[in-house]
């Protein structure tokens, strides 16, 4: 009785085989009938397209191409279809090509370094193309080129053809999914995938459809309702590409999907890719190096080095082109391995440091020549060989004529992503307890313990230098304590960057979200540890008054989020907005007033901008006139002093009835424009372009 393949065996056989001279049907070949198709039709193989023509689905039939020394024969296979994991969805793929690509990174004064150059290549649909190569050989860069997310510092030349027409990748055609994993760690993967579609999406797509699809594309049925922050590091990797699949892309783009991932979890990612690619989508991503398995599952293969392409083609001729090259694969070791010995630079200074014992022990290494040698060895082969023909002329064929345009599709509004935003940043403020929890529960410990020191001090004369002395602690400590929300703002601001760079999401909606979600818990703590400290100290019981302190405390809290906002996206580092934070609270807490008053400052900086920049001067002032304008203290059995007089002594404040509203207006305004200060760097993308100089001035230092 004849023995029933398994499903693995279907893909790729055990990594014991040979490398160096692959029989049919070896590792790296699929098995016919095998479940993955070996390449869907392209639109480049249809004979004609008329007008009216839409991509709906990708064909049925299978395609295979012969080579010829340099001619290349297309034909059409017939073959039964694709047998597709149940509920998955046929996508309608787009081709890919570019040709001539070449990227240079500005320098401090002009563009002056190639990071990739003159690249051609292309990807068809139902595929995967992997871009492989040492560190710093341009992989991502190139993956940026091709999908049109390259940063101002880059400058391209060369041309990127989508289905034939030279154009970018419409709105919501495509997904990016980057090297490191964003995510919102207090959802669950089905709420975090659901608000990725509200942010995506318009109001008439299906969007609970779209979420569903993406969990059963990335195998995550059974982790759907499980908290993001529970998952192991390969179905974290997996909910990064389902956000992007939410929208149903026909092309996909992931920079190095197998970072920090194990072998088992590697795997299970790159048949979980494969399955994508068998619906029609067409995968463009990089990768360092992968394993006999992973690499058996390639279909085509970019080989960098340096920015120059040593391969373009089938994963199966890159092993002929290296063996044609001088550099066979030796048996029993990975293709990538082979690849990434031959041409990264740094085996050189390992095998010069290790040469003692390398001459004892045998060779290291089956390249037996210097690694630049290599390189250029394998680029001149590429470029005279058949392979680098065959690219050309497939590059060609899928330019010489237009197919269907990718279309684009709508995005959600900007009344929808604020809504969107502010609900999502609420429910996580709410499950967040080092955030939301916590934070109050340390803001009410610290009114407790100001208001117990200063407890019933009385109303008397001899009572206001120590009531000042209360009001402003209070005012202090509940500023310092805030910055223990940093870690919050980070994460906050690390996922508005990432869904801003995918425009799912912009400034202003992320802003007005941060600021309505805010505005409940900066209440309920303004609330709290004012009715807390205004009774136990024993403040003038006045509701109109105690709702001016209330008012007080939220305003200061607000302008304080603002800053820490500013200081969060500066740094995105929780040692560095710390310590950012406190010298920045400590200095406003000197120049507030209470230790000298401001008219005894001196000029320069400390009077002239700091204390007039100091939200706790404003907050600190307008309580103290809350509590003593319009009060008297009697001095003998006669004569009595206004409070403001008696205050004096240890703090400058108005004897105006409207001057603590002053205050409190200077404190809205701090509050705004701290927040408008943030939305011109997020505009300009300020982050972007320090990181760039800095980068810059690294390099430039290093190279000298």
């Amino acid at each position: 009785m004849d023995e029933t393949p398994s499903q693995s065996d279907k893909y790729y056989k055990s990594s014991s085989s040979s490398a160096s001279s692959p029989p049919a049907g070896g590792f790296y070949l699929r098995k016919p009938g095998g479940t993955f198709p070996r390449r869907p039709i392209s639109f480049e193989d249809s004979p004609e397209w008329g007008d009216d023509t839409e991509i709906d689905a990708v064909p049925d039939e299978l395609i295979t191409e012969s080579v010829n020394n340099n001619s290349v024969s297309v034909s059409v296979a017939a073959s039964p279809p694709a047998v597709l994991p149940e509920a998955s969805r046929r996508i309608a793929g787009a081709s890919l090509a570019w040709r001539d690509l070449t990227v240079n990174i500005k320098n401090k004064r002009r563009y002056s370094e190639r990071v990739v150059k003159n690249s051609n290549g292309y990807a068809f649909p139902g595929t995967l193309t992997v871009i492989m190569g040492p560190a710093k050989s341009g992989k991502s860069t190139l993956l940026r080129a091709i999908a049109g997310r390259l940063p101002r510092s880059a400058k391209s030349y060369g041309e990127v053809f989508i289905n034939g027409t030279k154009s970018q990748l419409p709105y919501g055609s495509y997904g990016y999914v980057d090297r490191e994993d964003v995510l919102v760690d207090s959802l669950t993967v089905r709420e975090f995938l659901y608000y990725c579609a509200l942010l995506q999406l318009a109001g008439g797509c299906k969007r609970a459809a779209g979420v569903e699809d993406a969990v059963s594309a990335m195998s995550l049925r059974e982790s759907a309702d499980k908290l993001v922050g529970g998952l192991k590091r390969g179905e974290r990797r997996r909910v990064s590409i389902a956000r992007e699949l939410v929208g149903r892309p026909v092309v996909v783009f992931i920079d190095e999907p197998l970072y920090r991932l194990d072998s088992v979890s590697a795997l299970l990612l790159m048949v979980t890719m494969k399955k994508l690619a068998s619906t029609g989508c067409t995968l463009i991503f990089t990768m360092y190096q992968s394993s006999t398995e992973v690499f058996g599952l390639f279909d085509r293969i970019c080989l960098l080095s340096n920015g120059n392409t040593l391969f373009f083609g089938e994963t199966l001729a890159c092993l002929q082109h290296f063996s044609n090259s001088g550099f066979p694969c030796p048996i029993m070791q990975s293709p990538s391995d082979h690849f990434l010995r031959a041409i990264n630079t740094d085996f050189d200074r390992i095998i010069a440091m290790c040469k003692n014992f390398q001459d004892d022990h045998g060779d290291f290494s089956s390249v037996n020549m210097d690694t630049a040698v290599a390189i250029r060895t394998l680029e001149a082969t590429y470029k005279s060989s058949a392979d680098f023909s065959t690219v050309n002329s497939i590059i060609t064929r899928l330019t010489e004529k237009e197919g269907p345009r990718v279309k684009s599709k709508g995005k959600a509004g900007v009344l929808t992503r604020i809504v969107v935003l502010t609900w999502r940043s609420v429910l996580v403020m709410s499950r967040k307890w080092d955030y939301f929890w916590i934070r109050l529960v340390l803001f009410l410990l610290v009114a407790i313990s100001v208001g117990t020191v200063f407890v019933n001090i009385g109303h008397s004369l001899s009572s206001v230098t120590v009531r000042v002395a209360a009001i402003f602690s209070f005012v202090s400590f509940i500023s310092l304590l805030s910055v223990s929300a940093i870690p919050a703002h980070i994460d906050e601001l690390k996922i508005h960057m990432h869904e801003e760079s995918n425009r799912h999401s912009n400034a202003i909606a992320f802003l007005l979200g941060n600021l309505f979600s805010s505005i409940p818990f900066l209440l309920l703590v303004s609330i709290s540890s004012t009715l807390i400290f205004y009774f136990l100290v024993g403040l003038r019981d006045e509701f109109s008054l105690l709702m001016y302190f209330i008012i007080n405390m939220f305003m200061l809290l607000l302008a304080n989020e603002a800053l820490m906002m500013i200081v969060a996206y500066v740094w995105l580092d929780n040692f560095k907005c710390t310590i950012t934070l406190l010298c920045l609270n400590v200095i406003m807490m000197l120049v507030a007033g209470y230790f000298r008053v401001r008219d005894t400052l001196p000029d320069f900086m400390w009077k002239y901008p700091l204390s007039y920049i100091s939200f706790h001067t404003y907050s600190i002032q307008g309580l103290l006139e809350n509590e003593y304008v319009g009060t008297n203290f009697a001095v003998g059995e006669i004569r009595s002093i206004p409070g403001v007089m008696a205050v004096r002594g240890s703090y400058e404040i108005s004897s105006s009835q409207n001057d603590k509203w002053f205050n409190l207006l200077i404190l809205f305004i701090m509050a705004i424009s701290y927040r408008v200060l943030l939305f011109v760097l997020l505009w300009f993308n300020v982050r972007q372009r320090v990181v760039q100089f800095e980068f810059c001035w690294f390099r430039k230092n290093s190279m000298s």
